[in-house]
């Protein structure tokens, strides 16, 4: 079912459609969120605030948009939070576990990477590291990245790739010189 249907489900009352989509963006809005407040109760609080909003207000959302809104939707709830609390971003909670299966060395390797970046996303202008994090972590188009952003898609490309190459120069003062282009 892809998101389309399943908020079509929402709609009509069909828990099943509200279950497939906490299952798909549950987890990745509460650690969106999480970045924000560095608190993953209260972020979980707040993921669970925007599902409710959806299912009261049933916003019209255009085709395509649902990720988007939710998103956006995360995003201005963590800001609301925030703004009592005021805390910026961060990446620092986001890394997850790794799988059981990985050779100890491999875990290790995997962890200082991670590490590594984390730190050096820490250091990147705040709009690039949320760029970042939306288009490669969230995995959304530049379009739905702008949305979320109160941004254009070109200010997103620029930022993303402003991002990018400060973070390439941040990794290769740490000693990765394998960063992707």
């Amino acid at each position: 079912m892809n998101d389309a249907e399943a908020y079509r489900c929402c709609l009509a009352g069909d828990e099943a459609g509200l279950r497939e989509l906490m299952e798909r963006y549950g987890n990745p809005l509460t650690l969106y969120i999480d970045g924000y407040l560095h608190d993953v109760h209260e972020s979980e609080d707040l993921m669970i605030e925007v599902f409710a909003y959806l299912l009261t207000k049933k916003p019209r959302i255009r085709d395509g948009g649902l990720k988007a809104y939710l998103y956006q939707s995360a995003q201005h709830s963590a800001l609301r939070h925030r703004h009592r609390l005021r805390r910026c971003f961060s990446l620092e909670a986001l890394s997850t576990e790794p799988e059981g299966e990985m050779l100890l060395e491999e875990v290790i390797k995997t962890k200082e990477r991670n590490r590594i970046l984390h730190g050096c996303m820490e250091q990147l202008n705040p709009d690039y590291r949320e760029a970042l994090y939306l288009v490669y972590f969230a995995e959304m188009s530049y379009a739905q990245a702008a949305a979320v952003m109160g941004k254009s898609v070109k200010q997103i490309t620029n930022m993303v790739y402003r991002g990018k190459q400060s973070l390439r120069g941040f990794l290769e003062k740490e000693g990765i010189t394998d960063a992707e282009q």
